[in-house]
């Protein structure tokens, strides 16, 4: 299986990827180590991308979804056309979207350093975003154990139905 980790910058994507990677004995990708430095760029002096600026990203994307087997790809996939994107001809795949109040995000990337993205920008990522609908929806107030367990029970149950 092939789990998509979506949500906005500093919804603990990256974070969470690893640890639920290495919970589930699977491989662990960051889609951001796959953005053009142009787009690095822009994001660094807190310019949003475009759709046209995501194209060739998201491209890079799929392309590693269709290698991937038993994996974690943490992805913004911000808007439904990216994730139907994604998951155009992936067999078993499973998008987790964690969800967090643009306050407690703001907070988390506050705290962050060394990241490319601006937090500046989080607003944009918010304006951009749309809700997933048949997504796993976990809430990111918790600890990331708590969030990594919830994940794999929320993956068990899904995959019991």
């Amino acid at each position: 299986m092939v789990i998509i980790l979506m949500g906005v910058a500093g919804s603990g994507k990256s974070t969470i990827g690893r640890m639920l990677s290495r919970a589930l004995g699977g491989e662990f990708h960051d889609a951001d180590d796959l953005h053009p430095p142009a787009n690095r760029d822009k994001m660094r002096r807190g310019i949003p991308l475009t759709d046209e600026n995501r194209r060739p990203w998201l491209a890079a994307v799929c392309a590693l979804i269709d290698r991937c087997e038993n994996a974690v790809v943490a992805c913004s996939a911000l808007k439904e056309a990216y994730r139907a994107k994604l998951l155009t001809g992936v067999k078993d795949v499973c998008v987790v979207y964690l969800k967090g109040s643009p306050e407690l995000i703001a907070q988390r990337l506050a705290a962050r350093h060394g990241h490319f993205f601006d937090p500046a920008l989080l607003r944009s990522q918010f304006d951009a975003l749309e809700e997933p609908r048949d997504a796993i929806v976990i809430e990111i107030a918790g600890t990331p154990a708590q969030i990594i367990d919830a994940i794999i029970v929320a993956l068990r149950l899904r995959r019991a139905n």
